[in-house]
């Protein structure tokens, strides 16, 4: 892997455009490439070198990783449109009670029990459990982002207050903390490019603009000539 070149993993759902856009800014000079990971794979993908950091769903195996927890996702009921709880403004899963709910082996919620009636077969991805749904063959609980990137016409789908949530965090190798990484870390935390503990060097023309000025001829080049009565009673001397 090139160290001009930042890879970035990210899971089905996430979607880092605005953090892509910020470094495009402030790291013109080294390409940011995205690789979209399945949120089994991810970490290991990220051990095996194949992306600097990555975008995972929160509980992964932490081991050899740093991690930093970013946002919690509602957790969202997917259902045909005709279905009762379409009219509902949202759920809880005494509601789903008698409906037969899909459990895809991808499933990133942490269940103490499952919701409603098992359904006849455990799909091995969330997208073919959509199908599924489409299908009138059950119900389907998952992460907000989830619903959104597997939108169809035909169905729809309802918070579900009182489950597990999916939550969203930045990892990378712990012994690869690089200062590309560094500058990542930055970005996603919201620090601003001057910020005390962001890497990224200003930019040359930035640079050149807070170089002191060289004095014109003739000038003073004493620092009393311009901040002597900069001071409320003295005087410089």
């Amino acid at each position: 892997m090139s160290d001009r070149e930042f890879r970035l993993a990210y899971v089905p759902g996430v979607t880092p455009a605005k953090w892509v856009d910020v470094w495009a800014e402030r790291v013109p000079d080294v390409p940011l490439t995205l690789v979209s990971v399945a949120a089994a794979d991810v970490v290991r993908f990220l051990h095996d070198g194949g992306a600097d950091a990555g975008f995972v769903r929160l509980p992964v195996d932490r081991e050899g990783l740093s991690v930093i927890p970013l946002y919690v996702e509602t957790t969202v009921v997917v259902v045909p449109k005709d279905h009762m709880v379409a009219a509902a403004d949202e759920v809880t899963v005494a509601d789903l009670a008698d409906d037969e709910v899909f459990h895809p082996m991808d499933d990133t919620l942490e269940w103490t029990a499952l919701p409603g009636l098992p359904a006849f077969t455990r799909p091995d991805t969330t997208a073919e459990a959509i199908r599924l749904v489409a299908a009138g063959a059950g119900l389907l609980l998952v992460p907000q982002s989830l619903a959104r990137l597997y939108h169809r016409k035909d169905l729809t789908y309802r918070p579900v207050v009182e489950t597990p949530q999916s939550q969203i965090a930045l990892a990378w190798p712990a012994e690869a903390t690089t200062d590309l990484v560094e500058d990542f870390i930055g970005i996603v935390r919201g620090r601003t490019v001057n910020s005390s503990r962001g890497r990224t060097p200003a930019p040359a023309q930035e640079k050149a603009r807070k170089q002191p000025r060289s004095p014109a001829p003739g000038a003073s080049t004493r620092r009393g000539a311009q901040t002597g009565r900069g001071r409320k009673g003295r005087r410089s001397r």
